[in-house]
């Protein structure tokens, strides 16, 4: 997926945002510091950067300087929320600019948007497959297995969540939104065709009583 620096002075949240992330899949660094986060970007190699303003030594916007050149997307999360700061978060180049406090799948969605957008939201290969979340593809050795939009959906929500069990309510309201929770066989078609299409009978697991689950490898 995407590897991505976190830079915030508050080890907790930034603990907070590295356990979201990772959940989806993504590799996360953190920097609690600007210098600190400085030294990262002059070492390191990054596809988001997720930037508080108001840090220790350099400033969340100064660091913007150390980030222009090599056009790293930028996502400021700050608790600096007045027009006049998202105004110049945003002229300096930022992508988008989250305040806090922000809900964990607001920071995921935000941030896949971004990296959609900027081309550096990477592919992930889980039981022989190539799922590219950019492209909305699922591959077999080279091999495109036509899926429709909602069976992708369904089946990158198992992928990012591979070794958790999902709530059928849960898996609605990720994938369908505002389709009645009752409505089991509508989902359960949808399980049936994608274990039958990518071959995962025995990896798509039903979980009893509780909905269905893709298998860690």
């Amino acid at each position: 997926m995407a590897n991505i620096l976190i830079v915030d002075d508050e080890k907790a949240i930034a603990d907070l945002i590295e356990l979201t992330l990772a959940q989806v899949g993504h590799t996360c660094e953190a920097a609690y510091s600007g210098d600190e986060a400085a030294d990262k970007l002059e070492k390191g190699r990054y596809d988001l950067v997720l930037l508080d303003v108001m840090l220790p030594g350099i400033s969340g916007f100064e660091l913007m300087e150390y980030l222009e050149p090599a056009g790293t997307p930028v996502i400021f999360l700050t608790a600096k929320g007045t027009l006049a700061d998202r105004v110049r978060g945003l002229r300096l180049g930022a992508d988008d600019y989250i305040v806090k406090p922000f809900e964990p799948m607001e920071l995921i969605t935000r941030a896949e948007a971004v990296l959609r957008r900027t081309g550096r939201l990477g592919a992930v290969r889980v039981f022989g497959l190539e799922v590219d979340p950019a492209g909305r593809t699922v591959k077999r050795a080279g091999e495109v297995i036509p899926l429709t939009p909602r069976e992708f959906d369904l089946f990158l929500l198992l992928v990012r969540n591979r070794g958790l069990a999902l709530y059928r309510d849960v898996i609605y309201e990720r994938v369908w939104g505002d389709i009645a929770e009752d409505d089991t066989r509508t989902l359960d078609l949808h399980i049936q065709r994608l274990r039958k299409k990518l071959g995962l009978q025995k990896q798509i697991r039903t979980v009893y009583k509780i909905g269905y689950m893709l298998e860690a490898e």
